[in-house]
């Protein structure tokens, strides 16, 4: 069993709180925002005993849970004392700019519902000094742009393996059905010779061995494959350059029964043997054959 590693999110409300955790959400953290600070052991409980299986948690906890957030000192020397291993990240930025920020949203601050933004802030940075200065990172937003936190965030706190980075998705789909709206990529794998002209053959789909055999079997398959599946390898490492975290690449053929269905369990094999992520989704596999 992997070891758990646990990530505490706070600092300044409009600081980009947030944002961070949506940015750990999309390369696969489990991600809960506004946790009771009470609920953080029992949280970490939980994946000891691998609920869920997760390993990589990150949780936002601050000024917002307002009587409650004031249990958080007492909640991190429980855990301390249990051997339970988290780091704190903490986020701020200048009043100017988070008053601004607030301004653009039109949102009250938690501590100032009432009155000026900027009295909410003073009143805030001096309930959170204590916890600043446990914090392991502490990163000032002030000037960073989306590109540039993320890319900061990137750097901290989770071994992420880069490749976990994306996750690629494959459908399989019909022609006769349409096409998947959200498709990045689309294949027409039309050309390819097609299995329900085969009398044995049409009862079954692209996920059985006697269809995969009998589409594989032909050079012009080969030959195809080959190329289509390096392509595509040579494409991930620049879609996660760029910061892409989810590419959908759908492969169509006429019925979304057969050839489709082969190609796209191949490539998702291919693809999980370079250790990508990949989920695959037949649409029209189980559509009747006429």
């Amino acid at each position: 069993m992997n070891e758990i590693q646990f990530l505490i999110i706070t600092g300044m409300s409009g600081a980009g709180k947030t944002l961070a955790l949506k940015i750990y959400e999309d390369q696969g953290a489990f991600c809960i925002d506004n946790l009771p600070p009470a609920l953080l052991s029992k949280l970490y409980e939980l994946c000891l005993q691998g609920a869920g299986g997760a390993q990589k948690i990150a949780v936002v906890t601050d000024i917002r849970g307002g009587e409650f957030f004031n249990a958080l000192s007492e909640e991190l020397k429980l855990m301390e004392s249990k051997g339970y291993r988290y780091q704190i990240l903490f986020l701020e930025a200048s009043d100017d700019t988070l008053v601004r920020r607030y301004k653009e949203t039109r949102r009250r601050h938690p501590l100032a519902p009432e009155g000026r933004v900027l009295d909410g802030i003073v009143a805030e940075r001096e309930k959170l000094e204590e916890l600043r200065g446990k914090a392991n990172k502490i990163i000032n937003t002030t000037d960073l742009s989306r590109e540039q936190f993320k890319d900061i965030l990137g750097e901290q706190f989770f071994s992420f393996n880069r490749l976990e980075r994306i996750t690629t998705t494959i459908i399989s789909f019909g022609y006769k059905y349409g096409l998947p709206l959200d498709a990045d990529i689309v294949m027409d794998v039309r050309f390819l010779p097609n299995p329900h002209y085969v009398h044995s053959l049409q009862p079954f789909t692209g996920s059985d061995p006697e269809v995969q055999e009998y589409i594989v079997k032909w050079p012009v398959a080969e030959r195809f494959m080959d190329k289509f599946f390096n392509l595509i390898l040579m494409l991930l490492p620049c879609y996660i350059n760029e910061g892409k975290t989810h590419l959908t690449i759908a492969i169509g053929c006429t019925g979304g029964r057969h050839r489709s269905v082969a190609v796209g369990d191949k490539l998702a094999e291919f693809l999980k043997d370079k250790d990508y992520r990949v989920k695959v989704e037949h649409r029209d596999k189980t559509k009747s054959v006429i």
